[in-house]
């Protein structure tokens, strides 16, 4: 076990793995078993490689919201501290309450359509000017952990320039990963596809459970509009959100594991129901996990720790735990 200053002073210098922590190895029976960083939103990212590195997680999926600044504060003139803070962004966790000055389902007030859009230009500066050196040193601390950088999850929205999307591919090539995973939109899809043929860089699309939103990755038919789209395109499918909006994931699995670069684990109650603890809800992840182990499909399987807990490091082993008793 090394003290946060250790871990700090290691990946910092960017040791070689043979001088640094060793090289982790999460598969068990030979499943992949990795982490969405998403789970550690609350952390820095160094507070979350030091996580992974404790609790024995050996791949991750590099969240946005690790790598780029956070944007603080609803009001206009809010300044982003430096790069690399705990995150805010990201989808809220099922059961948030809505941000002030707007209701359950309400729509934005004016006031927070501006902030909104101040934010969007802030983020958007910082993507075209930030130095591609910023992404190869986090390469780095993860090499240096021992853990294996699988893909970078970079969520292109339709408010994304051709610029922001360019650059979104050459932070890729800088992390040294061949995968995007991204939470999008069919019509931001259609605009990122030139740059995956360009690139050859994969790019998954995440879906959620909204399926009444014909624009939303949620349906098998979204996932089977993106694949037609490059044949860079690919499926990161999320068991929990594709089970809650009524599709099994294991039988989904079985006829497209060709085109599913990697899963994200998560329990949630059928029919919309909420994010829970694992094993308190209906998705059938053991079901998955063991079809993984049973067909020997170089798909990683990740944690996604979405549901309401005291500690999100327990949490995430808990998570950990549970995935390695269900592969036993």
């Amino acid at each position: 076990m090394y003290t946060r200053r250790e871990f700090g002073m290691l990946t910092l210098a960017g040791l070689p793995l043979s001088l640094a922590l060793g090289q982790l190895n999460s598969k068990v029976n030979g499943v992949r078993l990795g982490v969405q960083s998403y789970s550690f939103r609350n952390l820095s990212l160094d507070e979350a490689i030091k996580a992974m590195r404790d609790i024995g997680i050996g791949e991750c999926e590099l969240f946005s919201g690790h790598v780029e600044p956070r944007m603080q504060g609803p009001g206009p003139g809010a300044r982003p501290p430096q790069a690399g803070g705990p995150p805010a962004g990201g989808p809220p966790p099922q059961g948030a309450r809505p941000p002030q000055g707007q209701g359950p389902g309400g729509p934005p007030t004016p006031e927070m359509r501006e902030a909104m859009r101040k934010r969007q230009e802030e983020m958007r500066n910082w993507r075209l000017t930030v130095s591609l050196d910023h992404f190869k040193d986090i390469r780095k601390k993860f090499d240096a952990a021992g853990i294996k950088l699988q893909a970078y999850n970079l969520s292109f929205n339709d408010s994304f320039t051709d610029e922001e999307i360019e650059r979104g591919f050459q932070m890729a090539e800088a992390l040294g990963v061949k995968l995007i995973t991204s939470s999008s939109t069919v019509t931001a899809a259609k605009k990122v596809a030139p740059f995956a043929d360009k690139h050859k860089i994969m790019v998954a699309m995440h879906g959620h459970s909204n399926i009444t939103d014909p624009n939303e990755f949620a349906k098998p038919e979204s996932f089977a509009q993106a694949l037609a789209m490059s044949k860079y395109f690919r499926i990161n499918l999320d068991i929990g959100h594709f089970f809650a909006a009524g599709y099994d994931p294991v039988a989904y699995l079985e006829q497209h594991h060709d085109r599913i670069t990697n899963l994200h684990l998560k329990d949630r109650k059928k029919d919309q129901g909420q994010n829970v603890p694992w094993g308190q809800g209906d998705t059938p992840i053991k079901q998955v996990l063991q079809l993984l182990k049973q067909k020997r499909w170089d798909i990683p399987a990740n944690i996604e720790y979405e549901y309401r807990g005291e500690d999100t490091v327990a949490e995430v082993r808990k998570c950990f735990q549970f995935a390695k008793d269900a592969l036993a």
